[in-house]
């Protein structure tokens, strides 16, 4: 009799663990932790503009949200950014206008003397941009660094980026260089910060376009 009981006891035994554990695997496993904040979309914002704002892979957002068509979203919807530290507050920066040419202006300001306007008997081979000291400076096309020096004479701190189509881009009068010769630059990427070297008597970038090696006048060019 006493074995019986120690068999049924046992058999109850193996039945609860069997029970217990049927119904902790059936239990749906937690999400795991992810770094991350929401995003309130806002009029005129698109989620390509959105991912590159967070700079975040756009495919994350996509796939983490189960967002089926990325070019249909709604104002007002939250967005799940995953790996982002910080939201971002108010409207993202509507984009940089473009020409049709394929120009952007390279710094906000005032145009101070237009192109082929004469100053010391020497005629202006390009605009030059009222600036803040230490504005960034962008890049006006997409293309190669051929040329980067700190002490041009009367032109200072200089820049040339070639657009392998026959045309570049000169930015001058810079207080700091931030690429150097031989680097790939996209469009708009920040390469300089305004200043006022060379024989500039305030902060302004001068700023040229050339066909070959021949200056041309940028509002041509510019948006």
């Amino acid at each position: 009799m006493k074995y019986v009981c120690m068999i049924i006891l046992l058999c109850v035994l193996i039945g609860c663990a069997a029970t217990s554990s049927q119904v902790i695997s059936t239990r749906p496993m937690p999400s795991p932790y992810r770094q991350g904040v929401y995003h309130t979309v806002l009029r005129g914002q698109t989620m390509w503009r959105i991912a590159k704002a967070y700079n975040v892979d756009i495919s994350d957002i996509v796939e983490t949200n189960r967002i089926y068509d990325s070019s249909k979203i709604d104002v007002g919807q939250r967005i799940f950014i995953p790996g982002a530290d910080s939201r971002i507050k108010g409207a993202l920066k509507a984009p940089v206008p473009i020409s049709k040419k394929g120009y952007i202006w390279p710094v906000k300001g005032k145009v101070m003397q237009c192109y082929g306007l004469k100053k010391d008997s020497v005629a202006n081979k390009g605009i030059d941009i009222a600036a803040n000291p230490g504005q960034v400076v962008l890049a006006s096309r997409a293309g190669k660094v051929v040329f980067c020096d700190e002490k041009v004479k009367g032109l200072g701190k200089v820049i040339i980026i070639d657009h392998a189509d026959g045309y570049s881009t000169l930015y001058a009068g810079n207080s700091a260089n931030l690429v150097r010769s031989g680097d790939r630059v996209k469009q708009a990427q920040p390469i300089a910060r305004a200043g006022s070297t060379g024989r500039a008597s305030r902060c302004t970038l001068h700023f040229q376009i050339r066909k070959g090696h021949k200056p041309q006048n940028p509002f041509y060019y510019l948006p």
